[in-house]
């Protein structure tokens, strides 16, 4: 006797298809799962860098704006103590040309005085060419003076500014730290 055994019948192909669907449904979904876990992670990666360079960059703009307030402070300090140096100097320098006016001023009232008591025409032009020779000697002098004070009034009072402009100079031209 010999049996025979009945070949299992082949799995209807609806239901082939539908399980490949089902596996491939679930590799897609999968993918996809993971593409978004990916994602949401690379977002939180980037957003958090994102913050971290804002906070150094908000950091910096602080920092370099504290040193240019600083900076333009010193510098408007400069620019009053120049002034103060430049009016004290403009004040003394008013000091001294009124009194050479004034020693002028008498030194020609002497003159006249001399020259109204005159006794000859020869000691009226001595006398006068006297006075012209005083009077210019006297203002060269004076002037070559005057010429000093200005000169020294100036570097005092540019001094301050010179010293802030080299100092600008050096912070404006430091690269910003990273």
């Amino acid at each position: 006797m010999t049996t025979v055994t009945k070949a299992k019948p082949a799995p209807a192909p609806t239901q082939a298809f539908e399980s490949a669907a089902a596996q491939a449904k679930e590799q897609v979904e999968g993918f996809v799962k993971a593409g978004q876990e990916q994602a949401a992670k690379t977002f939180e990666q980037t957003a958090s860098a994102t913050k971290e360079q804002v906070e150094k960059l908000s950091a910096q703009l602080l920092k370099i704006s504290a040193e240019l307030q600083a900076l333009n402070k010193a510098n408007v300090e400069a620019l009053i103590q120049s002034g103060s140096i430049a009016t004290q100097g403009a004040e003394e320098l008013t000091r001294e040309v009124t009194a050479y006016a004034q020693a002028s001023f008498d030194k020609s009232v002497t003159t006249g005085k001399a020259l109204l008591t005159a006794k000859s025409l020869k000691e009226v032009v001595d006398l006068q060419s006297e006075y012209v020779k005083a009077s210019f000697d006297a203002f060269v002098a004076e002037s070559s003076r005057l010429q000093g004070i200005g000169t020294r009034v100036a570097t005092a009072a540019l001094t301050p500014l010179k010293d802030r402009v080299s100092v600008t100079v050096s912070t404006l031209s430091k690269p910003i730290a990273a």
